[in-house]
C-alpha cells in the first residue's frame, strides 16, 4: 500500500495541508488546467454521512495555494426525492461555493459522453460527464462503512458521476443500475473514470452503515491523502476495522 498519507488529525486546516504536501499533491495540480472537487453527498444527511462544506473549503485553501486553475464542485446525488442543487443547498455548499467563489455543478445534469470497455463485464459501455475527462478529479469522501458495498471510499465516490437517465434504472434511487452488482459495477466504473488525488475525511467515521447507524466510537481522527484509489481505499477499510480482501471492489 503506498502513495497514501494517513495524519492525525488537529483541524481541517493544518491535516489536509500536510496529507497534501505528503503526497506531492501539487506535482498532481501542474498537469491540468481544471480543477474538479468531487465530495460525497448521496443525500441531505448531514456530516459524517456526507462530506463537510467546511473540509472542501479547506481543500480550496489549500489547492490555491498551488494554482490558479478553476475550480468546480461536481456532484450528483443519489437520492430518491431531492435534486443536487437541493442537496448543495440544504448541507451548505451554495453558500461555501459563494464564500470561496467556486462554481457548483450537478452532475445528473451535465453534457455526457460515451465511452466503451468491451471487456467490462458489467458496463462494457458507459455514457459520463464529459467533465470527468476535462479536469483533476479530486476525490473528497467521507469514510463509511456500506449495506451493499462493504465500505465507501474513493472509488465507490466515482459513482456521482453516473447520469440518472442511463443509470437509475427500476429502482428509486438514481444510481440503482449499479446495485444488483456493486462490487463489479465499481470496479467498472473505476477503469473509466478514477480520481487523479484523493483527500478523505476520516475524522469520524460511520462504523456499521452508510446512511446512519452509530458513528465510530473513538472517532477515526485521521485526515488520508493519495494519489491511488485502490491502496487508500484498502487503508481507510482496516480503520474500519474491516479486511479489505473480502471486499469485491477493493481485492
Amino acid at each position: 500500500m503506498t502513495n497514501v498519507a494517513i495524519v492525525d488529525f488537529t483541524t481541517y486546516a493544518e491535516s489536509i495541508r500536510s496529507a497534501f504536501d505528503s503526497v506531492n499533491g501539487a506535482d498532481i495540480l501542474t498537469r491540468f488546467d481544471h480543477i474538479l472537487l468531487k465530495p460525497n453527498l448521496v443525500n441531505a444527511s448531514p456530516f459524517p454521512i456526507t462530506t463537510h462544506p467546511n473540509f472542501v473549503e479547506a481543500v480550496i485553501e489549500v489547492v490555491r495555494e498551488h494554482t490558479d486553475a478553476p475550480i468546480v464542485v461536481a456532484e450528483g446525488c443519489g437520492s430518491e426525492v431531492m435534486d443536487t442543487d437541493e442537496v448543495f443547498s440544504e448541507l451548505g455548499y451554495t453558500a461555501m461555493a459563494e464564500r470561496a467563489g467556486v462554481e457548483l455543478l450537478d452532475l445528473n445534469h451535465a453534457s455526457l459522453i460515451k465511452r466503451s470497455i468491451p471487456d467490462r463485464p458489467v458496463f462494457p459501455e458507459m455514457w459520463l460527464p464529459e467533465i470527468a475527462f476535462t479536469h483533476c478529479i479530486i476525490s473528497l469522501p467521507v469514510i463509511k462503512a456500506h449495506s451493499l458495498a462493504g465500505t465507501t471510499g474513493t472509488l465507490k465516490n466515482m459513482m456521482g458521476f453516473a447520469p440518472p437517465e442511463h443509470y437509475q434504472g427500476d429502482g428509486p434511487w438514481k444510481k440503482s443500475s449499479f446495485h444488483a452488482r456493486m462490487q463489479d459495477s465499481v470496479r467498472d466504473l473505476n477503469a473509466y473514470i478514477s480520481p487523479h488525488l484523493t483527500i478523505m475525511d476520516a475524522t469520524v467515521g460511520m462504523a456499521e452503515y452508510h446512511l446512519g447507524g452509530p458513528e465510530c466510537d473513538p472517532p477515526i481522527g485521521k485526515i488520508l491523502a493519495g494519489t491511488d484509489g485502490l491502496a487508500l481505499d484498502r487503508e481507510a477499510a482496516t480503520l474500519l476495522g474491516i479486511d479489505w480482501q473480502q471486499i469485491g471492489h477493493l481485492s
